[in-house]
């Protein structure tokens, strides 16, 4: 644990203002930092009220790193609960026709969450002792009776699987995804849905090593059910955000998957796909959204022929599509196939379920080029634009070629030396696997 800050902050609770940096929490944060610049110059748009929409942005952004950061059980849940207000205005403000709807449902879904978070935490903190204990060391370290840690689990599981999203927690996701504005669904995708795996590893797997181990076959199947049943109601999305966002809830899958098959492989490729999943995300919002700025068109089946007023846009956003669909050499290849072996290397379940999870995954990669690639086809291709008297369309300026290649090059870099986000988490994840297989 490094750059820690401990300070006193509420006498009357014995409150602490914990934070540090260690394996598990480095990559998140520089995902953070990252996806976060390149939104604010992706809100470059937005006239309306700008001055507000980039303090909330701001706001989101604390929020974010208190709770990569935070040491401390309360300080994890003010900052889990501190990200609630920011994403609701930004989505309620600056959103689509139906944003009053998909944003009351997001805060709906994610404050009942967090009732179940706040119970667990407050459930560790007074166990076994009059003074409540909230430092995440000497809660690593506390043992309780299987009973309790199985009730705890669920609490924490249920507020995590809604932000993750899993299935059947994920309903809000689209909904908010199709109103938000892009700058908005960037921080949304790449990030929001990383805090929920994050703590997932950090507290249900840290915490509460036995409960984890009865739960985390189920929780391969879930992930396993959730790549294929997102993977397949995406191509039936007519909304152009709503389908990148159904991809989105497949891909977390992957993530689920890892965190549940307890092997260092696998988890390692949990958090690699965290990584690669937050920029190609982001990158394919942003990219809807730039479409959107020019045609105005939200619904796929009325675009077309796009490939030729915009080449620029027609290629990064089929670069990254391809990024999307775990092409060799680009991030997304590279988790995926680290999370199938860490599935292979598990040594918690027999052959038979390794070869069933492994086939249906395979299923899942199968039907991931079919929405992307008919997603480009509908786009791009064909003869609708010409007809329209408005066929002139500015391409890419500077700013948005910025990004676009801003984002590429960690896709490209990871996918060529996955090296580099290992080297961060490897030991953490040794020495939270082994705790499995004392």
């Amino acid at each position: 644990m490094q750059l820690t800050e401990d300070y006193k902050w509420i006498d009357f609770f014995d409150f602490y203002w914990r934070l540090g940096i260690d394996g598990l929490s480095i990559g998140p944060i520089l995902l953070t930092g990252f996806i976060t610049t390149l939104a604010t110059l992706a809100a470059w748009p937005i006239t309306r009220d700008s001055r507000l929409f980039h303090f909330l942005m701001l706001a989101m952004y604390s929020g974010q790193i208190g709770l990569f950061s935070s040491r401390d059980l309360l300080l994890f849940f003010i900052m889990w609960e501190l990200e609630l207000i920011p994403v609701y205005l930004l989505i309620s403000v600056w959103g689509g026709k139906k944003r009053l709807y998909s944003s009351t449902k997001f805060i709906l879904y994610t404050a009942g969450s967090s009732v179940f978070l706040l119970l667990g935490v407050l459930g560790i903190g007074l166990y076994a002792s009059n003074e409540p204990t909230l430092n995440f060391e000497t809660s690593a370290n506390q043992s309780y009776p299987v009973a309790l840690e199985i009730i705890f689990y669920i609490g924490f599981l249920i507020a995590f699987a809604v932000k993750s999203p899993i299935i059947p927690f994920h309903t809000w996701l689209p909904d908010t995804h199709g109103e938000a504005h892009y700058s908005t669904c960037m921080l949304l995708a790449g990030i929001l849905l990383k805090m929920g795996a994050y703590g997932l590893v950090r507290i249900n797997m840290e915490f509460l090593p036995r409960a984890h181990s009865i739960f985390a076959p189920w929780l391969m199947i879930v992930g396993t059910i959730q790549i294929i049943y997102a993977a397949s109601a995406s191509p039936g999305q007519r909304n152009l955000k709503k389908r990148i966002a159904y991809s989105s809830v497949s891909h977390m899958g992957f993530i689920i998957i890892g965190i549940g098959s307890l092997s260092d492989m696998g988890l390692n490729g949990a958090f690699l796909q965290i990584i690669s999943h937050g920029f190609i995300g982001a990158a394919l919002f942003f990219l809807a959204g730039t479409s959107y700025d020019r045609i105005r068109l939200v619904y796929l089946d009325e675009m077309g022929g796009m490939a030729v007023p915009v080449p620029k846009i027609f290629t990064t956003f089929s670069i990254l599509s391809m990024a999307s669909l775990a092409l060799p050499g680009m991030s997304g290849f590279v988790a995926e196939l680290i999370v199938f072996f860490g599935i292979i290397t598990s040594q918690i379940f027999f052959l038979i379920q390794k070869i069933l999870i492994t086939f249906v995954m395979a299923i899942g990669t199968i039907l991931t080029p079919i929405y992307s690639l008919s997603m480009l086809r509908q786009m791009f291709y064909g003869y609708k634009f010409f007809n329209a008297p408005n066929s002139y369309f500015f391409d890419s300026g500077p700013r948005e070629l910025f990004i676009s290649i801003s984002i590429f090059l960690p896709v490209i870099g990871i996918g060529l030396y996955p090296d580099f986000v290992f080297s961060l988490s490897v030991d953490k994840v040794e020495t939270l696997i082994s705790n499995f297989f004392l």
